[in-house]
């Protein structure tokens, strides 16, 4: 399933808002974990640790939404619990090992997410379709949440450009 084509059903929106609860949990998954490890760092840096509780509360703000709309839909979640023991099992792996690596992988977090809802609004404007959940609410919902993932992106960006 992807954004690129239009969304002519129910269904298939169903799926594109499920993979968009994915994206958040992943993002919400990775600061947490993220903001575990710099806890056992002996220089906590506090606006990197803000940063992150920040990106972790839009993003289940984010999902609850997200499951909102799916609600309206009448259609399954995915539960986080699952998608977290995926992130993790990935996570050993690419692991930052330095603050300015924590601040690089939260940017590409927040600009896959910001792409993927500018991808989803625009696929849905451009459809025809007729859904079962309020279109205005819908377009609108999705649209603050994209505007949310800028200012993610411009916040990250910040504190990068004052740590150099």
């Amino acid at each position: 399933m992807s954004v690129s084509h239009r969304v002519g059903s129910d269904h298939q929106l169903a799926r594109l808002l499920q993979i968009g609860i994915v994206l958040e949990e992943v993002v919400e998954a990775r600061a947490h974990h993220h903001y575990q490890s710099l806890a056992d760092e002996s220089a906590l840096d506090p606006e990197i640790e803000a940063l992150l509780s920040d990106a972790a509360e839009e993003s289940a703000d984010h999902r609850d939404r997200l499951e909102a709309l799916i609600a309206d839909l009448d259609a399954e979640s995915i539960p986080f619990e699952d998608i977290e023991a995926l992130v993790e099992a990935q996570y050993a792996q690419t692991k930052p090992e330095d603050f300015d690596g924590v601040l690089y992988d939260q940017l590409c977090n927040e600009e896959t997410a910001y792409k993927f809802y500018d991808d989803l609004v625009t696929a849905i404007e451009e459809s025809e379709a007729r859904f079962s959940v309020d279109r205005t609410r819908l377009v609108e919902t999705l649209r603050a949440i994209r505007e949310e993932e800028a200012e993610g992106v411009e916040d990250v960006t910040n504190v990068m450009e004052t740590r150099e």
